[in-house]
């Protein structure tokens, strides 16, 4: 199996022709936009908006401590399962589940999980769970650290690590390989952990790629809390609204955004035939160049463009693209949607099949070695074509929509329109590039 081939199709996929698509989502993200700015005149996303609140006895199981204390334990013992098979199992990813872990439950599973019922991996976190133990046999409470949290380094920390992540995937030669997939999740497991100790839940919040990923998706998720806590359902444009405005947040953005259009680059054949014609080390320094250009050109393309208005002061502006930054996390879930759905259900299936024998002593657990693979959506290509396409399109819009609210709660009344007008254009090309990436790889 290799784990990184994400089986997501190109443009034969489409049910129309690519151009058709193109022009069909720019020109529905434009209009969208039109209607916008004269329907929409007047802020309306809530995050205090009351929701619904869910029904007690789902209140109760949810918020239960020993459903928490679960919840944790599962994550550590998984933990412990999946090292223990990168330790003593095969070393390769064809027969060793560990890389599928990391890649399809944790990189796209969990994140999912968090865009439908909130932040799976604040929950789950095998660091998070080691601090509290660690807490538990020192006396010392969790919200106790060593150290305060620097404000500065805002999520900083958590950009170093995602882009370590999107490295090891994407540029690192072998980013199948059970040794080099082993290695970043025992030093995710050491750093993190360690984090968490010195800086206590403020490094979770900021430091920990993972919880940052997760937390920013559950951004988006119906499920929200209340100021008391209390559970709620919650418009998702509503809990968006809420998310901090941290250092860092543009290049979180940025960061999974232009991995994500440099993975569907990285596959044309005019750039692997540049790559062919390199001695190494020169193809990982030029694939390390291009990740990282990719990454800039979205976070600079956004900043300019989120600066781009008149009516605030120089330090307003500065602020800008990090108060406008949540509105990139809707084109985030519409790419991870599009990009890696068909990945996670059928590569995960096939990781499933792995855990039947995890350590090569002729087992047959669950009878998983019994299962075949379903290609569910490889097989439909014109109903997959069609939700990549409505993913994308889908979080363009959202996007569209929470830019436009915040800016009409950031902008004096004379720039509201105007001032809008750099961003529309950025995210239009955002979206043409975005889909042309996506289906001519």
């Amino acid at each position: 199996m290799t784990v990184l081939a994400h089986g997501i199709g190109g443009a034969s996929d489409l049910p129309i022709p690519l151009s058709y698509a193109l022009v069909g989502a720019a020109w529905a993200l434009t209009f969208s936009f039109a209607v916008l700015l004269f329907v929409w005149r007047e802020p309306r996303l809530d995050p205090d908006a009351p929701g619904i609140a869910l029904p007690s006895p789902l209140r109760t199981v949810v918020d239960a401590p020993v459903v928490r204390r679960i919840l944790a334990t599962a994550g550590v013992a998984a933990t412990a399962f999946v090292l223990a098979i990168a330790f003593l199992g095969a070393d390769d990813s064809a027969r060793n589940p560990g890389p599928g872990v990391l890649y399809i439950y944790v990189w796209v599973g969990v994140m999912i999980a968090s865009l439908l019922v909130g932040p799976v991996w604040k929950i789950v976190s095998p660091p998070r769970a080691l601090h509290r133990a660690v807490c538990a046999l020192s006396g010392r409470r969790v919200t106790e650290s060593l150290f305060a949290y620097p404000p500065g380094l805002g999520r900083w920390p958590a950009v170093v690590g995602l882009f370590s992540f999107v490295w090891l995937e994407l540029v690192y030669p072998e980013p199948g390989s059970v040794a080099a997939v082993t290695t970043w999740i025992v030093g995710y497991l050491v750093v993190t952990t360690a984090g968490l100790i010195v800086f206590g839940v403020a490094w979770g919040e900021n430091g920990d790629p993972l919880e940052v990923y997760s937390s920013l998706l559950a951004r988006l998720s119906p499920v929200g809390r209340r100021d008391t806590g209390e559970p709620v359902l919650r418009a998702p444009l509503d809990n968006l609204a809420g998310t901090p405005a941290v250092a860092g947040s543009v290049a979180v953005a940025a960061t999974l955004l232009g991995s994500t259009a440099f993975d569907s680059f990285s596959t044309f054949p005019a750039w692997r035939a540049l790559q062919a014609d390199l001695a190494d080390p020169f193809p990982v320094l030029l694939r390390t160049a291009g990740l990282l250009g990719f990454i800039v050109v979205v976070g600079g393309a956004f900043t300019l463009a989120s600066r781009a208005t008149g009516g605030v002061t120089a330090s307003e502006r500065a602020r800008l693209p990090v108060l406008l930054a949540p509105s990139l996390t809707p084109i985030v879930a519409g790419y991870l949607v599009a990009h890696y759905l068909t990945f996670l259900l059928e590569k995960g299936q096939a990781t499933a099949v792995l855990f039947a024998d995890p350590f090569h002593r002729g087992w047959n657990l669950a009878g998983l070695a019994d299962r075949e693979v379903s290609y569910l959506l490889s097989t439909h290509p014109a109903a997959l074509g069609t939700v990549k396409v409505a993913a994308v399109l889908l979080g363009h819009i959202l996007g569209v929509a929470a830019a436009h609210d915040r800016c009409l709660r950031l902008l004096p009344p004379a720039h509201r329109r105007t001032g809008q007008l750099a961003l529309m254009l950025t995210m239009v090309a955002f979206t043409f590039t975005g889909l042309y990436l996506l289906f001519e790889s």
